[in-house]
């Protein structure tokens, strides 16, 4: 089976080859990346991995985008890559996040499987928190994160996004970053089988996108018997400074500013299932950084993002910024509100 993993990055250097060993563990065999104005070293790793394949094939190009929208202008030139033309299913998913699958042997595969071959799968997120993890660490970010909000209930919200797998014969009309799309005049009986995370079939107000607030989320409860995407947004302090200096990759210049932070770094609960791929992941990034180019290429990734974090820390705001957050209670947008008023904190 060929599983390609498609993405966009900016500025991700020292997280690549953690991500890709992963995916390599739960099967996928191919990724494209599409990367713009990298300054830490991302595009020469990944040009490197790409001609030396010692991580399955990988294939890395300039973002294609004219506009200001990254992400959808880059998925819509991977629609017609072969390596995603010729794959029987795609993943589209950011460097941050990690399907973590709870069936059989661990791989999509199994989660194909345990789903019953449908022609999508909607993995619903679960936000990671920070956990008090100030510094940056070269080891893997899913070992580091272990707490995360309730699986169910996200700030309030029972419906919670998703990402999204599609098998080769998807009616597809475009991918989107966080679900396909087919066209509104399918006739019903050529729309895609799809299921959640649990096999179940899909809202149908979701399936056929009839609400704009709801085309990339549904409630989360039971969505997660075989599968979680495990979402990293914030890692440490050190490395969300950087990732609020460099922007994202979807939208020039957005802000991630105490909001973003509060709504994602929530430690309610704690989960530490995937932890059952660290031994594997472990001795994969082992050997990936024993390559004698990728691994000096990945060291100079590392200190490219320390280095840009120092010199973040001279900023009179960056410096605030990093007091501001460090001090911050970790509690989602209201819940500290109402604690307070409940004489509770």
């Amino acid at each position: 089976m060929r599983i390609t993993a498609v993405t966009c990055v900016k500025n991700e250097g020292p997280f690549l080859l953690e991500w890709i060993a992963f995916n390599r563990l739960l099967g996928v065999t191919d990724h494209l990346f599409y990367s713009n104005d990298c300054s830490d070293g991302t595009d020469t790793l990944l040009d490197a991995l790409a001609a030396r394949d010692v991580a399955g094939r990988v294939e890395h190009r300039p973002n294609p985008a004219e506009g200001r929208n990254y992400q959808m202008e880059a998925l819509k030139a991977a629609a017609h890559e072969p390596l995603v033309r010729d794959a029987d299913w795609v993943w589209v998913a950011d460097v941050d996040e990690f399907l973590n699958i709870h069936v059989g042997d661990h791989t999509i595969p199994a989660l194909i499987d345990a789903c019953g071959d449908p022609q999508a799968i909607s993995v619903t997120f679960q936000f990671f928190a920070n956990g008090g993890v100030t510094g940056f660490e070269d080891r893997p970010v899913i070992q580091q994160f272990t707490r995360s909000h309730n699986p169910d209930l996200w700030c309030a919200e029972t419906a919670i996004e998703v990402k999204t797998l599609v098998r080769r014969d998807f009616p597809l009309q475009y991918y989107g970053a966080h679900r396909p799309f087919f066209r509104k005049d399918l006739p019903e009986a050529r729309r895609p089988a799809w299921t959640d995370g649990s096999g179940r079939a899909v809202p149908h107000r979701f399936l056929v996108a009839a609400n704009p607030r709801r085309i990339r989320k549904f409630p989360a409860g039971g969505a997660r018997a075989f599968a979680t995407l495990n979402h990293y947004a914030l890692r440490s302090l050190d490395s969300y400074l950087v990732k609020n200096d460099r922007g994202d990759v979807n939208r020039e210049n957005r802000a991630f500013d105490d909001t973003y932070w509060r709504e994602r770094n929530d430690p309610a609960f704690e989960d530490m299932s995937i932890a059952r791929y660290l031994p594997r992941l472990g001795a994969e990034l082992d050997r990936l950084r024993a390559d004698p180019v990728i691994g000096p290429l990945h060291a100079a990734c590392v200190a490219a993002h320390r280095a840009r974090r120092d010199a973040l820390m001279t900023s009179p705001h960056y410096a605030e910024m990093f007091a501001h957050l460090k001090d911050l209670a970790p509690y989602p947008p209201g819940e500290y509100e109402l604690l307070q008023e409940l004489g509770l904190a």
